[in-house]
């Protein structure tokens, strides 16, 4: 029930004009609390002087049970994986919840990012109809999106119904490639024996499916939204398509990536987003921490860098 009735916060500067076109943040994957990102949505939101809806994907942060993130709830569960596991399987509480469902049906991976998308698009609909109480009647927003955030907004900027973002822009943040050049084994976001039951269901196994089940079949052949999706897993999937579609709407895209980042490659970011700007950072900093605290040596430093990420956003989005 969680997933389907929810609330989001917004960041609304004081002197928002109800006519000022909102920006939507997008999170990344196995997140379950908003605290990472509320600096992040305040700063976009008293730089660009407009508003920023964080709004969260199917099954992720208040939309997800909340044993999902009780360590007490989920030690058996955790107890289980680490017993079958590998020597370095990367099970962890904050990964044990994910890293289940996603072992045991990984369609969920294709299924909620489905529901998502589509909850994006009628969030899109409410906003261009006059339908959302903050904004006025045919908004248009702009994207901020971090991580799996970026996947999903590449799809739905590749899919494009009915023209819904042909005014829109996207920010990209450690983000931008092909599913199959992603790296998620991690103790943040998911165990190895998950990471590569998806990776080889997807690859290997999805499509067989789809040309097995009629209805698949016509689903993805039909459907926008899941043509997108089929992009982005691989390169030689509908790759003229993508191609084309991204070359078309290159000026209202861009990405910035870190260089050591290990879960989505800069380089192969690249591949997909030909400009996209790599930066690095003089401290240690990980895709899932790119701006750690907890060091006063580094604070001053840290904040420099977060600087230099979210002016490149606000002078885009701005």
């Amino acid at each position: 029930d969680e997933n389907v009735h929810f609330r989001y916060p917004v960041f609304v500067p004081k002197k928002e004009a109800k006519d000022r076109s909102p920006i939507i943040l997008l999170h990344g994957l196995n997140e379950r609390s908003w605290l990472k990102y509320l600096p992040w949505g305040y700063r976009l939101a008293e730089q660009t002087q407009r508003a920023v809806i964080l709004y969260p994907i199917a099954y992720h942060i208040n939309r997800s049970p909340e044993r999902w993130s009780n360590p007490r709830a989920l030690q058996e569960s955790l107890n289980k994986r680490k017993k079958s596991a590998s020597v370095d399987s990367r099970s962890s509480f904050a990964n044990v919840a994910l890293s289940d469902r996603l072992s045991n049906h990984p369609i969920r991976f294709f299924t909620s990012g489905r529901q998502s998308g589509y909850d994006l698009i009628h969030l899109l609909k409410e906003l261009e109809e006059g339908l959302h109480p903050l904004f006025a009647k045919g908004t248009k927003p702009d994207f901020f999106a971090y991580s799996i955030g970026a996947f999903l907004a590449q799809i739905l900027f590749l899919a494009n119904p009915q023209g819904i973002v042909n005014q829109s822009k996207l920010f990209m943040f450690c983000g931008g490639a092909l599913f199959e050049n992603m790296n998620g084994l991690s103790k943040m976001i998911m165990d190895k024996e998950a990471f590569e039951r998806i990776y080889h269901y997807y690859l290997h196994e999805f499509n067989v499916e789809i040309k097995n089940n009629p209805t698949l079949q016509n689903y993805f052949s039909q459907d926008l939204m899941a043509k997108g999706f089929w992009c982005m897993i691989a390169d030689n999937h509908f790759k003229s398509f993508r191609d084309s579609r991204f070359e078309a709407i290159k000026s209202q895209v861009k990405a910035v990536t870190l260089l050591k980042d290990q879960v989505i490659p800069a380089f192969k970011i690249r591949e997909v987003v030909p400009d996209a700007e790599i930066i690095d950072f003089e401290f240690q900093y990980t895709h899932e921490t790119p701006f750690p605290i907890g060091n006063e040596n580094l604070t001053s430093t840290v904040n420099n860098a977060f600087d230099l990420v979210f002016q490149k956003a606000i002078d885009f989005l701005k």
